[in-house]
């Protein structure tokens, strides 16, 4: 006897035979086709499974059939090519102006977490230091309180994470706002598009850190916006090089944790860069990627909290003290804007997962969140000593390191590297098992950046055991060494 798989094999079969010949004319339009007792006894199999795939051709208007009489080959509008077959010469469809841009815009250069036996790969964390079983327990409780009926929820996100998240952000960043303020997004990334989309019209202009995430530079170039590339010093963004003629109207910052060269922006240039927005009518995107890991003392403040004017858009994410597989990260809005990122974020996709923010809002009012992020900072924090300690004991004297105040990864300088050489000090590291990533792709003009600096890699540490550290330094030292003149 045919199993139930099977027979559901043999019906798709059967539909695609039949639809082919319809397609190529052997059996045309208006010609009776084979009665279903007569095909099953041909092909060996039951009626059944052949009426399943007649049923199936006659609902997508292939057959026309009805009580008592023979089904028979419907007129087609068109001439319809066989199943599965690519159809050939054919000019494909023009594109929107915003799908032209997005085609041109290079692949993304992100390494898989795998590469390597120990890989330095920045914006990664390990998965054993997820809160399982607490999320879990949390889960559980969620799905048993589950209402008798589901619906949409309000595009802006679960009113109980909203007011979970006003809470926890007055004490963890020194942000003071109201829960209707606050639009949950899937990540960071749908925050920054939707900031793209609601923000800028083709041909405005955007300050952008240079080097910066290129990410959020390809959605506002996505959207039209022209990039106006600001350097970055020890500091962070080089707020006297803003620009002053030309209207930019808006300026992207990471100012707690500058990526990916780790400044941390002082008080003198926020105040100068809020001034600036304020006189040049535009916004300041702050993404906060990781501020809530600092070491030797609080984070510092959000620049948001110091914002009188209503110019600060605040954007959080919980990839970096959770994973990034959440998928869940917020915003904060200056009043004006809610109502139109609220519509657009229901465009978009109609809100983000909702069991999800009411497990992450229980773990955030019972303080199970901050318990956990204590935990990985310190964590995190052996694990960045660990690094630190292996680059000063195995690379040459003349290496340094920026970034380590804050945040999951740490740039590396070699003065005795050409930063032309970049890619193969990558490569040769790779070969060897050993992940490192170049500074040289994160600014706006690659290779003009790198006639002027020294060779530089950025190691994330975050993902990496304790116990790793150390020796992938050492495969490091061993392939500098070999590079070195």
């Amino acid at each position: 006897m045919v199993q139930l798989k099977d027979a559901i094999g043999t019906g798709r079969r059967i539909y695609d035979l039949l639809r082919a010949q319809i397609a190529d004319g052997t059996l045309p339009a208006g010609a009776t086709a084979p009665s279903t007792r007569a095909l099953a006894a041909d092909l060996g199999v039951s009626r059944t499974t052949v009426t399943a795939a007649y049923e199936q051709l006659a609902a997508e208007g292939f057959l026309v059939t009805s009580a008592g009489r023979v089904a028979r080959v419907a007129t087609p509008p068109m001439p319809l090519a066989p199943p599965n077959i690519a159809r050939s010469g054919r000019t494909a469809p023009a594109l929107s102006a915003y799908g032209r841009r997005v085609s041109t815009l290079p692949a993304p250069v992100f390494a898989q977490a795998d590469k390597g036996s120990v890989n330095f790969l920045y914006g990664a964390v390990s998965a054993r230091d997820f809160p399982s079983l607490i999320w879990k327990r949390a889960y559980q409780a969620e799905l048993l309180h589950q209402p008798d009926s589901l619906y949409y929820v309000a595009p802006e996100g679960d009113a109980s994470l909203r007011r979970a998240l006003q809470a926890y952000l007055g004490r963890a960043r020194g942000l003071v706002c109201d829960s209707e303020q606050i639009v949950v997004a899937n990540g960071t990334q749908q925050a920054l598009d939707l900031c793209a989309r609601v923000l800028l019209d083709p041909g405005d202009a955007f300050a952008f850190e240079d080097p910066g995430y290129p990410i959020a530079r390809h959605c506002f170039e996505a959207s039209g916006g022209v990039p106006l590339p600001v350097p970055v010093d020890e500091q962070g963004l080089d707020t006297r090089r803003l620009p002053v003629h030309g209207r930019a109207r808006l300026a992207y910052v990471t100012p707690s944790h500058q990526f990916p060269l780790g400044g941390v922006l002082p008080i003198g240039r926020r105040l100068e860069l809020l001034e600036w927005a304020q006189r040049h009518d535009a916004w300041i995107i702050e993404d906060d990627y990781d501020g809530e890991f600092r070491y030797g003392q609080r984070p510092i403040d959000a620049m948001q909290s110091i914002d009188t004017n209503g110019r600060v858009i605040y954007i959080g994410t919980f990839s970096k003290a959770l994973s990034p597989h959440l998928r869940l990260g917020y915003m904060i809005l200056p009043h004006d804007l809610v109502p139109a990122f609220r519509q657009a974020k229901r465009l978009s996709d109609r809100h983000s997962a909702v069991i999800d923010q009411r497990v992450l809002a229980s773990l955030i009012e019972s303080g199970a969140y901050e318990r956990h992020v204590r935990r990985v900072r310190r964590e995190y924090e052996r694990r960045r000593a660990a690094l630190l300690d292996a680059i000063a004991d195995l690379l040459p004297k003349r290496a340094h390191v920026t970034g380590t105040a804050a945040g999951l990864h740490v740039t590396l300088w070699l003065p005795f590297v050409d930063a032309a050489d970049e890619a193969a000090l990558v490569a040769a590291a790779h070969g060897k098992g050993v992940g490192v990533y170049p500074v040289s792709p994160l600014h706006v003009a690659p290779s003009g950046a790198a006639r002027t600096r020294p060779a530089g890699l950025i190691l994330g540490y975050a993902s990496v055991p304790v116990e790793q550290i150390r020796r992938g330094i050492e495969i490091l030292a061993d392939v500098i060494g070999h590079l070195k003149p």
